[in-house]
């Protein structure tokens, strides 16, 4: 019931976070704002989490997970209420900090709690559980703010997503009383550096595909819904290309078990790299709805079967009393390239069009792969 609870939270941050990031990028174009200010808006949703996801992670190894998930929560509802409200750009700018920040918080702290309540045993299953909840999340977040927009607006679907952060502290509430995490003395928290974790090989090869991993799926939530409005589709059809590739992420998910005991998770990492460099080659030569949607059903199966792989291998390499800290690393990295990508393609978009930005990644991807390879000939 407990793991039920925290994977509930998941699910309501992750719905308002995914619905927020399409419907920020299609309100901001709604207003005007050209490519490269809508990178710079999806810029914002990583600038604060980039800087301290890591001192988020020593939080959580110190406190456990309710009182950063409470704080997470109300920067979220500030966070779609604000745009709602106040329909503007400037709205747009500090709503996307408010989000970001918010749920980097409620990321670090439930994956760290996962982990802790969990076992070496149960604990690839535990992550998958949970990545499941993310592939809902994936599916429903777009889905919902796309068809929201076509049906009310904007600013009343911001409203809207403002209600799943009010029902997650419900379940914050269920588990207000348990720590999941065993407090690191202070001593030791003081000595810790990050640069160490840096240093220990098994942990920073994780970090690395973590990174390339997770610059596949910023690209899909970024350059999909400024493709889509350039090739003319509706917002409720991008929401659709978008929940296609979460229901991927969700079947992959649900085979995850099978899939963790017969394939070593840098073979599985391998994979993932591979078909997203695949799909990125593809995507921008096409305009058909349907082609759009196996596309990124395909990316889903790929992207999709990373996540718990990766964060088995962090608990798994990671230093003990440090993989809170650990994961606020790995954010940390994550949001640096959500911080910069966004600017960077959003002007390669505005100066040369879409196409050399999916094919750019898709060759970054494929170097990926081969690294991922190495590792895994490595590890047998």
């Amino acid at each position: 019931m407990n793991l039920l609870a925290l994977i509930a939270m998941m699910v309501l941050t992750h719905i308002t976070f995914t619905g927020s990031r399409v419907s920020l990028t299609l309100f901001a174009i709604h207003l005007g704002a050209p490519p490269v200010q809508v990178g710079f808006l999806m810029s914002l949703l990583a600038v604060i989490p980039m800087l301290l996801s890591v001192h988020a992670g020593r939080w959580t190894d110190r406190t456990g997970v309710v009182k950063p998930t409470l704080i997470a929560l109300v920067l979220m509802i500030i966070g779609t209420l604000l745009p709602g409200t106040r329909p503007s750009l400037s709205s747009l700018y500090v709503a996307s900090v408010l989000l970001g920040s918010g749920f980097m918080l409620t990321h670090v702290a439930i994956n760290n709690a996962v982990g802790h309540a969990s076992t070496a045993q149960n604990r690839t299953t535990a992550f998958s559980y949970l990545a499941l909840g993310f592939s809902i999340s994936t599916v429903l977040g777009p889905v919902i703010a796309g068809f929201a927009i076509d049906w009310a607006g904007h600013a009343a679907t911001f409203l809207m997503l403002s209600a799943f952060p009010v029902i997650a502290l419900i379940f914050l509430g269920a588990i207000r009383k348990l720590n999941f995490v065993r407090p690191t003395p202070a001593t030791a928290a003081k000595s810790a550096r990050v640069i160490d974790l840096l240093r220990h090989a098994p942990l920073r090869a994780v970090f690395i595909a973590s990174g390339l991993l997770s610059m596949g799926w910023d690209l899909f939530t970024f350059m999909v819904p400024i493709q889509g409005a350039r090739i003319g589709l509706s917002a409720s059809t991008i929401g659709l290309i978008m929940g296609a590739f979460g229901i991927g992420t969700f079947v992959v998910r649900l085979l995850m078990g099978p899939i963790s005991r017969t394939f070593p998770e840098w073979r599985v990492l391998t994979g993932a790299l591979a078909i997203t460099a695949f799909v990125y080659l593809l995507f921008p030569l096409f305009h058909a709805v349907p082609v759009l949607l196996a596309l990124a059903f395909l990316l889903g199966l790929g992207l999709g079967s990373a996540l718990p792989m990766i964060m088995s291998l962090i608990h798994k390499t990671a230093p003990p009393g440090r993989t809170g800290e650990a994961v606020g690393v790995r954010s940390t990295l994550i949001n640096a390239s959500q911080t910069v990508l966004p600017l960077f393609f959003g002007a390669l978009g505005s100066a040369v069009g879409t196409v050399p930005v999916f094919w750019a990644l898709a060759g970054m991807l494929a170097s990926g792969g081969v690294f991922a390879g190495r590792r895994k000939e490595d590890a047998s």
